[in-house]
């Protein structure tokens, strides 16, 4: 059941395609290829466990921990805001 000026099933759709969105970001976020023997950022051996674990990664653990940390979460809101329904 939808609300207001929307069709039955429109927000599932919108909750779908957010799930989505979010899956192909982290698939396109995965390393491929050949992994490095050293990390490109702090120029460490990357342990011979992790390259055969995550083929093409290129980073340590510690600095992949860092990089995770400070990536931001791209979030598309497609409901919009309140406000903007509200009018």
């Amino acid at each position: 059941m939808a609300g207001g000026w929307t069709r039955d099933g429109a927000v599932q759709e919108q909750i779908d395609d957010t799930v989505t969105d979010a899956v192909l970001s982290a698939r396109r976020a995965m390393p491929a290829g050949e992994s490095a023997r050293y990390c490109r950022e702090c120029g460490e051996e990357i342990p011979e466990r992790r390259r055969l674990a995550l083929p093409g990664v290129q980073t340590c653990v510690p600095c992949q921990s860092g990089r995770d940390t400070a990536r931001k979460h791209e979030l598309f809101n497609r409901r919009g805001s309140k406000d903007s329904q509200l009018r």
